[in-house]
């Protein structure tokens, strides 16, 4: 049996089914930063990494193994598969070390700064992905959203500040950079299920070798709420999001559907305040139509 992905139709817009699949993915992306808040109240950042990664490679197994998925196979994906896990293990390892340096409003600031790295590269890199000034335009629109979404956030940083956005603005465009890779290389060809495990298994392997380098506390308050997050994390976010994410990019260009990530910030904030109590600017309304009109900008045929 073959792990070949089945032909899918190129599309050049997104439509119905894929834009309510983003939107759902980042409904699912913005609860992950209300756990990642949870879980790090009691797993440091590199822990959590490392669990998250583990446990979603063993439920992609499982799921492989009950759909006839093999994971074995001689398809010249080897390669390509331990270069997409060294992005995948890099982008998450600049990820959390950044975000103990720096605050969260600049975290999310930078981080999906990532957008604008994939319209740029995917302009230079894949056929068919051209900027246009009506792209840019949206993007620049829906960036200028994100910023008063943390206005509040962007206070005069510190030296150790500095060093956290550049870790996780790296973090941002090796992200990318990993996108506009699946798309450019013999991964398209793949099944979504193994091009996820080969990314889970290097950071399986990697992120527990980052503690010698980063040695931090583990696990230090297992609290139920503390695993009932980390189990989101890697069932729904880590194992289920991210295979119905490279399943769109196999037929969908790379840069619209990232596009949509800078409703993720918003969500998260709008989540923060439902269940950990935190306070909503009113700003965040005026950012939802700068982001809307940005995505429909990118997004219009």
């Amino acid at each position: 049996m073959s792990v070949t992905s089945p032909a899918l139709r190129q599309h050049t817009y997104l439509d119905a089914r894929a834009t309510l699949i983003m939107l759902m993915l980042c409904l699912v992306w913005g609860l992950n930063i209300v756990a990642v808040k949870i879980a790090g109240s009691g797993i440091s950042p590199i822990w959590m990494a490392s669990i998250r990664s583990i446990g979603g490679a063993l439920i992609v197994v499982l799921w492989m193994k009950l759909r006839g998925v093999p994971i074995f196979e001689r398809d010249r994906s080897l390669g390509p598969g331990i270069i997409t896990g060294l992005f995948f293990t890099s982008t998450f390892l600049l990820f959390f070390e950044g975000i103990a340096l720096t605050t969260a409003a600049r975290c999310t600031l930078f981080f999906y700064t990532s957008p604008f790295v994939v319209a740029i590269a995917a302009h230079f890199l894949l056929p068919g992905e051209r900027l246009t000034a009506k792209k840019v335009a949206g993007l620049i629109l829906a960036f200028c959203g994100l910023v008063l979404a943390v206005y509040d956030g962007l206070t005069l940083p510190t030296l150790r500040e500095i060093t956290g956005d550049m870790l996780v603005f790296g973090a941002a465009a090796i992200w990318a950079f990993q996108n506009i890779y699946f798309k450019a290389s013999r991964l398209r060809t793949l099944r979504p299920e193994k091009t996820l495990l080969y990314q889970l298994s290097v950071s399986s392997a990697l992120m527990p070798l980052a503690l010698l380098v980063f040695p931090e506390a583990g696990i230090i308050n297992p609290t139920e709420i503390v695993w009932l997050s980390l189990i989101f994390q890697a069932v729904i976010v880590v194992a289920a999001s991210y295979l119905c994410w490279f399943w769109l990019m196999l037929s969908y260009p790379v840069s619209r559907l990232s596009s949509f990530s800078f409703l993720v910030p918003v969500i998260g904030f709008f989540a923060s305040a439902l269940i950990l109590g935190e306070q909503l600017s009113h700003l965040l309304w005026i950012t939802l139509l700068l982001i809307g009109a940005g995505l429909w900008l990118v997004n219009k045929r």
